[in-house]
Parts: C-alpha cells; sequence; structure tokens
C-alpha cells in the first residue's frame, strides 16, 4: 500500500513538473538587445486586444452540442446574435439550417521569434579621426512600416489570422500586431561607445514571431428538432498554415564597431 502512494505522488510530481517546463518553454527569452520603445515611437500604434468573445447562453447550448470544438470568434459572434424561441407546440418541428463553411478553431504547434525579421534603421559614426571614444545613439532616419501575414493563402484568412493572433500572444506574452510602423525621429537614451579611430554602426531590427500550426474548416449547421438544438460540422477537413506575426513597439539593437566601412 505504502508503495502504491509512493508511485502516485511521484507520478504527480512529474505531471506538474512537465506541466511547469512546458508553459515555461511556451514563453519567449527577450535577449537584452531588445528595446522597448512605445514611449518614444513618433508613430501611435494601436493596442491590438485578444479577441475574446463570450458566448450568450444560447451560443453556449450550441457549442456544448457542437461534435467539432468551435473558437472562431466571428461564429460565436454570429451565434450570439441569434436566437430560437421554445414553443410547448413545437412536437414535430424540424429545421436545419446552413450557416456556410468556417474557420472552426486553431490549434498551436510551434512558435518562435526571429529578433531580426527586418532591418529598420542605421545609425552611424566616424570616429577615426579622433582620440577620444565618441557616443552613438539610436534615432530613426525614415519611416519604416513592419508587415506580417500568412505564409499562404487560406480560405477566411482574416478569421485564421485572429485566432493565430491570439495563440502566439497567449504563448509569448509580448506584444503582436500583424502591421506595425516605427515612426521617423523616434530616438532612444542609451549610448553606444565609438572608440578612437573607429567606425561604429548601429542596426536597428523589427523582430516577428513564426507561428504554425494547423486550422479546422467545417460545414456548419444548426439543426433543430422540436425544442431540441444543436450544431452538426459535416466535411471536416484540416490545413496546416503558418504565419510571421511583428512585434509591436520593440527594437532589436546589434552594434557594431569596426576600422574599415562597411
Amino acid at each position: 500500500m505504502k508503495k502504491w502512494r509512493i508511485c502516485l505522488c511521484i507520478g504527480v510530481l512529474m505531471m506538474y513538473a512537465t506541466t511547469f517546463t512546458a508553459d515555461a518553454a511556451s514563453r519567449q527569452i527577450v535577449p537584452e538587445s531588445v528595446v522597448d520603445i512605445a514611449k518614444e515611437n513618433t508613430y501611435p500604434n494601436p493596442t491590438q486586444d485578444l479577441p475574446h468573445l463570450e458566448p450568450s447562453k444560447f451560443a453556449k447550448q450550441l457549442l456544448n452540442s457542437a461534435n467539432v470544438k468551435i473558437e472562431n470568434p466571428e461564429l460565436i459572434r454570429l451565434l450570439n446574435e441569434s436566437s430560437v424561441s421554445s414553443t410547448p407546440f413545437a412536437i414535430g418541428y424540424r429545421a436545419t439550417i446552413y450557416l456556410g463553411q468556417w474557420p472552426l478553431h486553431y490549434q498551436s504547434l510551434e512558435t518562435s521569434t526571429n529578433w531580426e525579421y527586418q532591418k529598420v534603421n542605421t545609425n552611424f559614426l566616424d570616429n577615426r579621426g579622433g582620440n577620444a571614444p565618441q557616443k552613438l545613439y539610436y534615432k530613426q532616419e525614415m519611416q519604416k512600416h513592419v508587415r506580417g501575414g500568412l505564409t499562404a493563402p487560406i480560405p477566411n484568412e482574416e478569421a485564421v489570422q485572429k485566432m493565430m493572433l491570439n495563440a502566439a500572444m497567449k504563448k509569448t506574452n509580448l506584444p503582436l500586431a500583424f502591421n506595425t510602423v516605427v515612426g521617423v525621429g523616434t530616438k532612444k537614451d542609451r549610448p553606444y561607445a565609438v572608440p578612437a579611430k573607429k567606425l561604429g554602426y548601429l542596426y536597428a531590427y523589427a523582430p516577428a514571431v513564426n507561428e504554425k500550426g494547423k486550422v479546422t474548416y467545417g460545414e456548419v449547421y444548426v439543426v433543430l428538432k422540436g425544442n431540441k438544438k444543436k450544431i452538426v460540422v459535416k466535411n471536416v477537413t484540416t490545413r496546416g498554415i503558418g504565419a510571421w506575426i511583428p512585434v509591436q513597439d520593440r527594437l532589436y539593437f546589434s552594434y557594431v564597431a569596426s576600422e574599415q566601412p562597411r
């Protein structure tokens, strides 16, 4: 009996350790070279809220009856705006309502970050004629628009993007958006020392998250039979999809001191 209890305790501890490891692994380790420019950015990027919609009581009833998991916020919104009245005289009443083909849910399989996704700026200081170190600072020379997107065409692209954005933001805890802008004149008061007799180059990159997973599609029907209501999903298909999602208001800095022009 004691041996069985010890095995059970070890099993529970291993389960918690696995859960903790998986959760920690899903969070992105942000390098020290990544800088938050949200306050300094001369272009005010709109904040991206997680697309979460609470189903109504009627919508919950239908979603719980579905034979396939449904998480698409647009479909949930449609169900929230719908209603069917119950009546004691509905015996023998039957109806099938076709709502169309929808992306039902997205399953994230792999999430990684490319901190040098797109170079957006280069600052330069020539100190070859100097006898003492000089300071080089970041200043955005031109406005840069950084765009992400899906890696392949897919039906109902906008809804799929919302579900992928939701999954990537939860896994990385980073501010993500499919479009972000670094405004001209944006500055950061972090000095980079350029030694005497050398050239200093400060490169700024916009990071982006690479999200990969599977999206499930299906034809959605609302079936009414008497006072009973349910969702039936037919012709279910699954497609692999990837996306690049820029990190909003963050820059990765790379500094190089060189004796020769680069």
